[in-house]
């Protein structure tokens, strides 16, 4: 039996549409707390919604380049996931990981054969790796911008690195991705939105029902 299908929401901001994830069958929902993304939420909120999740589903918050004070603020609300999604090294979420105490999912973004080889330098650091597009340029920050990569760049990672795939993913895309690329889960963000940083509901459960009929 091959291992479930990992789906993640992210970029969840209220009570609602938290349920609504939950309730269509979301294995881990994920929060921004980026205040240049228009899915930001700030602590007094992401310390609510963790709450009302806990028990339900896993949660993640998403980090860009975080200083220490704002890993240490995170890691207090016990989140069962940190992504890191900014230009960290190696050491970098290796000592984020150490001073957190919490599972780190590291987001990389792929855009050339150079940035496939980089995934080896993360694996031993990071305790999930999840593969994103490269941001286009002059883009003012990484995720959540509805585009996707070449999947064919691959075909050359090492079979063994799991990996979560992330990027311009919709409930109309997200089946191919997973027959093309078999990833061990999935991440969305925009491609259940109506606009940036509303998410749907409806969109929500057909892009979940999407991916679940897809896995083998």
């Amino acid at each position: 039996m091959p291992d479930p299908l990992v789906v993640k929401i992210c970029g969840i901001k209220t009570p609602a549409l938290l349920d609504a994830a939950i309730d269509a069958g979301a294995d881990i929902v994920g929060f921004m707390h980026f205040e240049r993304s228009p899915r930001h939420v700030g602590l007094e909120t992401l310390q609510e919604l963790i709450s009302k999740a806990r028990g339900r589903v896993e949660t993640c918050v998403v980090l860009v380049n975080p200083d220490n004070s704002t890993v240490m603020e995170v890691a207090a609300l016990s989140p069962d996931w940190i992504q890191l999604h900014g230009p960290e090294t190696p050491h970098r979420v290796e000592a984020i990981r150490d001073e957190a105490g919490i599972a780190i999912l590291k987001a990389l973004s792929i855009g050339t054969a150079e940035d496939v080889a980089r995934v080896a330098d993360f694996v031993e650091a990071a305790d999930r790796i999840l593969l994103d597009a490269k941001p286009p340029k002059g883009a003012d920050r990484p995720g959540g911008l509805g585009v996707s990569f070449d999947w064919g760049l691959l075909k050359a990672l090492d079979p063994s690195v799991p990996f979560m795939l992330s990027g311009g993913l919709t409930p109309a895309t997200v089946g191919e991705a997973i027959r093309a690329v078999r990833p061990m889960g999935v991440d969305v963000s925009s491609g259940v939105e109506t606009a940036p940083g509303v998410k749907d509901a409806a969109l929500i459960r057909a892009f979940i029902d999407s991916a679940r009929a897809a896995h083998p």
